[in-house]
């Protein structure tokens, strides 16, 4: 006998284009594997609850002292009065940053394409590899070849720089030209700690590259395009946001880059200058590695409020990486996977 529903049947047909929703439940194993991942996550997000608490109780009695005017003065002198501030610091530190975000985002952006699309599969692997190593090599080691390899070697360069592109103003030298007015430059330093950004900007974007839609691939190819410009059309503007996530990543890790920095630099004033060829300069880590075991306790209340402000700027800066890449069509194809 059939069975006819009518609107006014307290039955209706189930919407056929809603999808079923499956429910498993998980195992025991499942259950436990979940609460330590979970209990793993809580515990780095309390850690780092926990040390920005720490730098907001120790740095507050520098931060009520110079008031607003620690955010805009340009001298740092915590101990002997007042005038001390960020301002002294964080251009230094901003302006190695970028140097190294100059030198470490082609070259590791042209890295993964060559090892994502170029590279036979047989040298892959072990690029890959090295890679990977690169990132595993100690801050000190690359102090160490950048102050007594890279240094006496770079000078000469550095002093051809200034002379013929001196007309520009982050080249322009302003100094006695000697060599050693070359020695502990900010440029230099920026080389340094670009190596160590060289690593995280080509694993991630590696990783981005190699998840270009296979069909997009061969469609480019089916209509005529070369290897550069299936790369051109398909994989850089599917990981576009990818090589945007990474730089601002390696921009967080050259902002709180320390030994390579403390090592190449030669601080003389608190004076910013965008003449990067000249020594001297100072940064943010620098200040604090120099002298936190010199100053009093209002120094270390300084020097720990200048950290408190790159712990929050390098913060800022990943997550917004990380919002940058979970947005992007290639960040939305990783989760989903």
């Amino acid at each position: 006998m059939a069975v006819v529903l009518t609107p006014d049947s307290p039955h209706t047909l189930p919407d056929v284009d809603t999808p079923r929703a499956i429910v498993a439940r998980p195992s025991g194993s499942d259950r436990i594997f979940r609460g330590i991942l979970r209990g793993a996550g809580l515990v780095v997000l309390l850690i780092t609850a926990l040390i920005l608490v720490f730098l907001i109780l120790r740095s507050f009695s520098a931060l009520q002292r110079s008031g607003f005017g620690f955010f805009t003065t340009p001298s740092f002198f915590p101990e002997t009065s007042n005038q001390f501030g960020i301002a002294a610091l964080l251009p230094d530190s901003a302006l190695i940053a970028a140097i190294a975000l100059v030198i470490a985002v082609p070259i590791g952006v042209a890295t993964a394409i060559y090892i994502s699309e170029y590279a036979p599969h047989v040298l892959r692997r072990p690029l890959i590899a090295v890679i990977d190593l690169m990132a595993a090599i100690p801050s000190i080691v690359y102090a160490l070849w950048g102050l007594f390899f890279l240094m006496p070697r770079i000078l000469g360069t550095d002093q051809w720089l200034a002379h013929h592109l001196g007309f520009i103003p982050f080249f322009h030298f302003t100094k006695a030209d000697t060599i050693g007015s070359y020695v502990g430059a900010m440029f230099i330093a920026g080389i340094v700690v670009s190596l160590m950004v060289i690593p995280i900007i080509t694993s991630i974007s590696r990783q981005v590259f190699s998840q270009a839609p296979q069909g997009e691939r061969e469609a480019a190819y089916a209509l005529g395009s070369t290897r550069w410009g299936m790369i051109r059309t398909v994989v850089l503007p599917f990981g576009r946001a990818g090589i945007i996530g990474a730089s601002m990543l390696g921009l967080g890790r050259a902002l709180g880059e320390t030994i390579a920095v403390t090592f190449i630099l030669t601080p003389l004033t608190y004076a910013f200058s965008i003449h990067m060829l000249e020594g001297g300069g100072n940064s943010i880590t620098a200040e604090i590695a120099n002298f936190y075991t010199q100053y009093d306790s209002k120094g270390v209340a300084a020097l720990l409020a200048c950290g408190l402000v790159l712990f929050v700027a390098t913060l800022i800066v990943n997550s917004f990486a990380s919002i940058v890449v979970s947005r992007s069509r290639s960040g939305a194809l990783t989760e989903a996977v």
